[in-house]
C-alpha cells in the first residue's frame, strides 16, 4: 500500500511538471489611463538573445507559480522599483523613465477654426526633449484643454519653451499654422490674388493680423476704404509700400477686342495705355470697371465720349479721321 502511495505520487508529479512545460504563455495588454495601450511581451523577455542574460525566466518576475495578485502600479511606483521598474532602472534594462519604449506616441491633429490643421509632431520633438519635458508639468497625458495663443504668449502650454530662446517663439506663425494663397473674386475686375509667401518674406504675421484683418474668412472692402487706409491700404500707401491706386499691381488687366460691324475690329491695348497713364485716367470717369459696357458711336466719340475723351487732337491723336490707327484690318 505504501508502494502504490508513492507511485500515485510520482505520477501527480509528472502530470504537473508535464503540464507546466505546455503552459501557454501569452502577450498582456495593459490598458493605461491617458497613455494608451502598453503590450508586455512574454516571449521577448524569455528570448536569451534578446536578453542576453542567462538567468532570465519566469522565476525572475514570478515568485511562485501562483497565479499573482497583480494591482495598478504608477510610473513613481515603478521608479522606486516596484514591478517593471524592479529590472527597468537602466542598470539590468532600460529605464521607465525611456516613456516610448513601451508607450506609443503619435502625432495630434489639432482643429483649429480660424486657421485650419495644426499638426504636432512627437516624433519630431523627442529627437530634441525627453517626455517628461512636457508631461506631467505642461501637459496631462490624454486629453488637455484648448490654450490661446495669448496664454502662450505668458508661457503657457507650447509656450513654455517656444519663446524665442529654448525653441522658435510662438509669434513665428507660420511655423505651426498653413498659410495659402488666397484668390479673391473681384467681380469688376476679375481674380485678384493675394500671396501670404510673399508678403511673410518681408512681414511678419502680426504685422496684418488682427489689427488689420481678423483671422478667418474677410468681409469685403472697398477701393474707396483702402484710399483712405483700411484694408491693404494700410500698408499699400506709396511710402511703405506701392500705393493701392496702382491697380495693374493687383488686377489682372488685358487686351479687349471690339467686334465693329461694316468696319475692321478694334483692339484696344491696356499695356500700351498703361504706359504713359494711369487707371484712374480712364476708370471710372470715363469706363465703369465692369464687363459689357455700351458700345459706343464714332458720333458719340467726336463729342467727347469714350475714347474720344483723350483722342481729341490735342492730348492724344484725334478720333476724326485716321481710322486706320485702330481698326486694322
Amino acid at each position: 500500500m505504501r508502494f502504490g502511495s508513492i507511485v500515485i505520487v510520482l505520477a501527480a508529479l509528472t502530470g504537473i511538471v508535464s503540464g507546466a512545460s505546455a503552459l501557454d504563455i501569452k502577450d498582456v495588454t495593459f490598458n493605461t489611463p491617458g497613455a494608451g495601450k502598453v503590450v508586455f511581451s512574454h516571449k521577448t523577455h524569455l528570448d536569451k538573445k534578446i536578453m542576453k542574460a542567462a538567468s532570465v525566466s519566469c522565476k525572475s518576475c514570478h515568485s511562485t507559480l501562483k497565479k499573482a495578485d497583480n494591482g495598478s502600479y504608477s510610473m513613481a511606483d515603478m521608479e522606486k522599483g516596484r514591478s517593471c521598474g524592479k529590472c527597468h532602472d537602466g542598470k539590468t534594462a532600460f529605464s521607465v523613465s525611456k516613456c516610448t519604449a513601451c508607450h506609443k506616441v503619435k502625432d495630434i491633429t489639432y482643429q483649429v477654426k480660424e486657421t485650419g490643421a495644426v499638426h504636432f509632431s512627437h516624433a519630431k520633438h523627442l529627437k530634441d526633449s525627453q517626455c517628461e519635458a512636457c508631461h506631467p508639468a505642461l501637459f496631462a497625458t490624454g486629453p488637455n484643454r484648448t490654450f490661446t495663443m495669448a496664454e502662450m504668449a505668458k508661457g503657457k502650454s507650447c509656450g513654455a519653451c517656444h519663446n524665442g530662446t529654448k525653441a522658435f517663439a510662438i509669434e513665428k506663425c507660420e511655423a505651426c499654422h498653413p498659410t495659402k494663397e488666397i484668390v479673391f473674386n473681384v467681380k469688376q475686375t476679375g481674380a485678384t490674388p493675394f500671396s501670404h509667401k510673399k508678403h511673410m518674406a518681408l512681414y511678419q504675421c502680426s504685422a496684418c493680423h488682427t489689427k488689420l484683418y481678423a483671422i478667418g474668412p474677410k468681409k469685403h472692402v472697398s477701393m474707396v476704404a483702402m484710399e483712405k487706409g483700411k484694408s491693404c491700404g494700410a500698408c499699400h500707401n506709396g511710402k511703405e509700400a506701392f500705393a493701392v491706386a496702382n491697380c495693374a499691381k493687383c488686377h489682372r488687366v488685358k487686351e479687349i477686342n471690339f467686334k465693329v460691324a461694316n468696319a475692321a475690329n478694334v483692339t484696344f491695348s491696356h499695356t500700351s495705355h498703361l504706359k504713359m497713364y494711369k487707371c484712374s485716367s480712364c476708370h471710372t470717369k470715363t469706363y465703369s470697371l465692369k464687363n459689357g459696357n455700351k458700345p459706343v458711336t464714332m458720333s458719340e466719340m467726336n463729342k467727347a465720349r469714350s475714347c474720344g475723351a483723350c483722342h481729341d487732337g490735342t492730348t492724344a491723336f484725334t478720333v476724326r479721321g485716321n481710322c486706320d490707327t485702330c481698326h486694322v484690318r
